[in-house]
């Protein structure tokens, strides 16, 4: 079962704006520290098809939750949808993401790790940067709102892409990566990290 945990994998894509404002390292320099090792990488100047493809991992059901999301957002304004139904409304949420995921290159990664879906998710902080906490990646390096990307009529500009859950990781990896891409290899830091009795620390 331990062995199992520790090799959880998890999609994480720096999206184009964290590209562009020269995030990458610092970015992964969270994971690293934390002690998920990297196993693939590659930069990917994504289509607009291949963008919608990762977004539509979840299928119809995908599009009715984020469209209900999104209506509930608008009442929370004391606003009504412009949308007729939520199916409309995560069509709209669709476009508008697939728009901002291709709209320069991305760098995507699988880490590897015991719980690497709920740390990294942990790591980067929430959807919304402005209402996530300090210390996590979206709330120390950017400050775009839900506010903001409605008035603009825009996706949310976050830096970052993370998998939410196991099912959704492994679609979405076999979306940006081959079995080839990813490398098997022991990190030294696994000694420390996973070893029952750190026996080798003196040998």
């Amino acid at each position: 079962m331990a062995q199992k945990m520790q090799n959880e994998r998890t999609l994480v894509i720096i999206k184009p704006d964290g590209i562009q404002r020269s995030l990458m390292g610092e970015i992964i320099s969270r994971y690293e520290r934390v002690g998920l090792k990297l196993v693939a990488m590659k930069m990917v100047l994504p289509t607009p098809e291949r963008a919608t493809e990762h977004y539509m991992v979840g299928g119809e059901e995908w599009l009715e939750t984020v469209g209900e999301k999104a209506a509930a957002a608008y009442e929370k304004k004391g606003e009504k949808s412009p949308y007729k139904t939520y199916r409309d409304n995560g069509v709209a949420i669709l476009e508008a993401n697939a728009k901002y995921m291709s709209a320069g290159p991305v760098l995507a990664m699988i880490w590897e790790g015991s719980h690497a879906i709920p740390l990294v998710r942990k790591i980067t902080g929430g959807t919304e940067p402005l209402g996530t906490d300090v210390g996590t990646i979206r709330g120390d390096f950017t400050l775009d709102s839900y506010q903001l990307a409605d008035a603009d009529n825009r996706s949310i500009r976050n830096l970052i892409h993370a998998s939410g859950d196991p099912e959704e990781a492994k679609k979405e990896i076999a979306i940006w990566f081959d079995e080839d891409d990813i490398i098997e290899y022991r990190h030294i830091q696994e000694q420390i990290l996973y070893d029952v009795n750190m026996d080798g620390i003196l040998e």
